[in-house]
């Protein structure tokens, strides 16, 4: 007589002894029943039947649909050789096996719950922060913008000492990334003071790279390379933002906000076309990210490059069009740019220098073999995972607003 395991509903591996089926001698006590069933079937029946020399396996589908675990187990065999003793505990570690899984699953789950509650509380702590020194401008802006770019920096040449990158290159010594670093932090305040850089950014790579050649020991060109490369990632590009936010001072006259602004504030003239700029170019960064992460989950299938596996160009196009949307809508509310068109390009060049610059980072992180360039906000990475978007878009900004739109778009 044929003996029979037939296991239905069940999304987990169960091992069951041979010997609690059946104990007769033609089959060795030390096989056991292995039964693989994928981890959610919808409508899947896995029936075992062993017949005495051989065994065969059927799968079929069925129309049962199941929404939660379940085991159901039916041994038949000859009642003089069932083993109820092993068929119970083979039976009752399935069910342990289950119950493990479902706790480690559970686990899980609660991590994430809670490191997105993290990464949520961060974020909105941080852009409440940003909004208040970009609406208190002048030097409040300046020296909070000169504090992130230091620690930027330092990532940045953290980064370029890892033992991703030095393993292909000689990176340079520790005292000139600290130098480097130094120097990017005073760029934005020396461009508030003098209104341009030019000169001092052309001193100081000068002066960085006499030190690079002069060092002791075999100077590389990967030495001079990245470092002057971090000079003006780190530290020129930044400084765009200065330039935009306090350059731009002529007042926004057809903002209405600016009208009802508390003089104790500034009034109506601390509504600036540089405030206005600023505020809609972080305002649509933050939605080309959102929108382009939301796309993404929903509808992304093909991959956009190979340097950052998760992006894909359904994310991308839905990130262009909030971007886009965002930067129209804001320029009705704040009455800047006054013309349609210029506000399209605007936020085209906005949501296209925030992709660059996050590429432009994940290619460094990538040769670097890390995740993130830090570990400075929890949730979030270190600065230069949340500015990475942030940083060619100030220069492209800024261009377009001084020498495009007439009369800086007023």
């Amino acid at each position: 007589m044929a003996s029979f395991v037939e296991i239905d509903r069940c999304s987990h591996l169960i091992s069951l002894p041979l010997t609690s089926l059946n104990a007769c001698p033609c089959r060795p006590s030390s096989n056991k029943i292995l039964i693989f069933t994928q981890k959610q079937p919808p409508k899947l029946n896995v029936r075992i039947v062993f017949n005495r020399p051989k065994f065969t396996l059927r799968v079929r589908q069925t129309g049962i649909d199941t929404n939660r675990r379940m085991i159901s187990a039916v041994a038949r065999a000859e009642p003089d050789h069932l083993d109820d003793g092993n068929l119970k505990e083979g039976i009752d570690n399935g069910h342990k096996l289950v119950v493990s899984e479902k706790s480690v699953s559970d686990s899980g789950s609660q991590q994430k719950a809670s490191q997105l509650r993290k990464r949520i509380g961060f974020g909105l702590g941080i852009g409440i922060f940003v909004g208040g020194v970009v609406l208190a401008g002048g030097w409040v802006f300046t020296v909070c913008f000169a504090a992130a770019v230091f620690v930027g920096a330092r990532e940045y040449f953290e980064l370029v000492r890892s033992r991703g990158i030095a393993a292909g290159m000689t990176p340079p010594p520790r005292y000139v990334s600290r130098v480097c670093s130094v120097i990017c932090a005073f760029m934005p305040i020396l461009t508030l003071y003098f209104g341009q850089i030019d000169v001092s950014v052309t001193f100081a790579a000068f002066v960085v790279a006499m030190a690079l050649l002069l060092q002791r020991g075999n100077p590389r060109f990967a030495q001079l390379s990245s470092t002057i490369f971090g000079l003006f990632y780190c530290g020129y590009l930044p400084c765009f933002w200065v330039k935009l936010r306090c350059g731009l001072s002529a007042p926004a006259l057809n903002t209405g906000i600016g009208v009802s602004w508390p003089i104790l504030l500034g009034g109506l003239p601390h509504w600036t076309v540089g405030l206005v700029a600023t505020l809609i170019s972080f305002s649509s960064i933050i939605a080309a990210d959102t929108f382009a992460f939301i796309g993404g989950k929903a509808f992304g299938r093909t991959q956009l490059t190979s340097i950052s596996p998760k992006k894909t160009w359904e994310g991308t196009i839905v990130g262009l069009g909030g971007c886009i949307a965002t930067t129209v809508v804001l320029s009705k509310i704040f009455c800047w740019p006054r013309y349609l068109p210029s506000a399209i390009v605007f936020g085209f060049l906005n949501f296209f220098g925030s992709v660059f610059g996050d590429l432009t980072e994940s290619m460094i992180k990538r040769d670097a073999g890390v995740k993130d360039s830090g570990s400075l906000i929890p949730g979030h990475g270190g600065i230069l995972d949340r500015v990475d978007s942030y940083i060619f878009t100030g220069a492209l900004a800024y261009s377009f607003v001084k020498t495009f739109l007439p009369l800086y778009g007023v």
